[in-house]
């Protein structure tokens, strides 16, 4: 066997696991997993773990294939306590934290973790490792075999349809089923808004409403917000309906009161401010035109929920 696989291979068996009235917990192998699928599906090509809708999601999605106990499946705690897991001295996974921030104890919510970490990486000889197609599926079937023996390698890969039912909820479902789901677990509500903050964007192709600024990076990535008509913090609402795509500067004085749209999505503009009428760019010259909303009517934003915002935010 490959030395530096075998220093992996048992490293990365003794792990150091917490006792439950369930057995022991499975948290830090479904992180090595979770970690080891999205190197293998392609979505992390360099050593940087963000936490992010995808990660989070792909952690659910590989407990659900391989914890069958009443464990809470909490992505948390192993993203923060697999640092403390070494092998004659070499430890596997690390944590750096954004500028100013310091990360010295478990931070239980995946929100303020984001809000704190840069990324986690791995040792960089065992990501380099993971490279190779065949000492990764060697790992990964060793991993399975220690820590889930009675699983074998039986991953299916799913996180499409994971994010895909999620996606499609926030599509389509009904309010009441939709508040129920949202408020059950802070890591769905956190895959849930990374997706909102993808899916609306989307379907205004990457447009402002307000301004029909269109703004694509060379990667692929929208610089169009994904902003909700009525905050989340107090409807729970990320459903396609309570969205509309906004650039950075609109999104701000959407939120402030400045500008809203009337019941025919006409853009309306409050006067208490002051700017540059004569700019190119002034917000006033905006007031009354149609703002741009999607051609699939169920896309459109709520006119309930435009009500709301005029009542409520908006500054006539």
């Amino acid at each position: 066997m490959h030395e530096e696989l075998e220093f992996y291979i048992k490293g990365l068996s003794r792990l150091k696991r917490g006792s439950t009235k369930f057995g022991q917990a499975p948290h830090k192998p479904i992180l090595l997993l979770t970690l080891i699928q999205l190197i293998e599906e392609g979505e992390v090509v360099k050593n940087e773990f963000y936490v992010d809708a995808l990660l989070v999601a792909k952690f659910q999605e590989v407990w659900g294939n391989y914890v069958d106990t009443l464990h809470q499946a909490d992505f948390t705690q192993p993203f923060y306590y697999l640092q403390n897991d070494q092998y004659k001295k070499k430890h596997f996974w690390y944590l750096k934290p954004k500028a100013g921030y310091s990360i010295n104890s478990h931070i239980k919510s995946v929100f303020t973790l984001s809000d704190v970490l840069e990324y986690g990486y791995l040792d960089p000889s065992l990501f380099q490792l993971l490279q190779d197609p065949t000492k990764r599926e060697f790992l990964k079937s060793r991993l399975v075999n220690q820590y889930f023996p009675n699983k074998g390698l039986n991953y299916q890969t799913g996180v499409t349809s994971y994010i895909n039912q999620i996606e499609s909820e926030i599509l389509s479902e009904p309010i009441e089923p939709y508040k129920r789901i949202i408020t059950t677990k802070e890591d769905e509500v956190f895959v849930r808004n990374g997706i909102f903050k993808r899916v609306i964007p989307r379907i205004y192709e990457s447009q402002c409403s307000f301004t029909g600024m269109k703004l694509v990076s060379m990667h692929g990535y929208s610089l169009i917000d994904a902003c909700h008509i009525i905050p989340f913090s107090i409807s729970q609402n990320d459903k396609v309906d309570n969205g509309i795509a906004l650039c950075p500067n609109m999104h701000r004085a959407f939120d402030r009161g400045l500008v809203s749209l009337d019941q025919d999505y006409k853009i309306l503009v409050s006067d208490h401010f002051e700017e540059n009428t004569e700019n190119t760019y002034s917000i006033k010259k905006l007031k009354g035109k149609k703002a741009i909303i999607p051609n699939t009517t169920k896309y459109h934003p709520s006119r309930e929920n435009l009500e709301w915002h005029r009542s409520n935010i908006f500054k006539s």
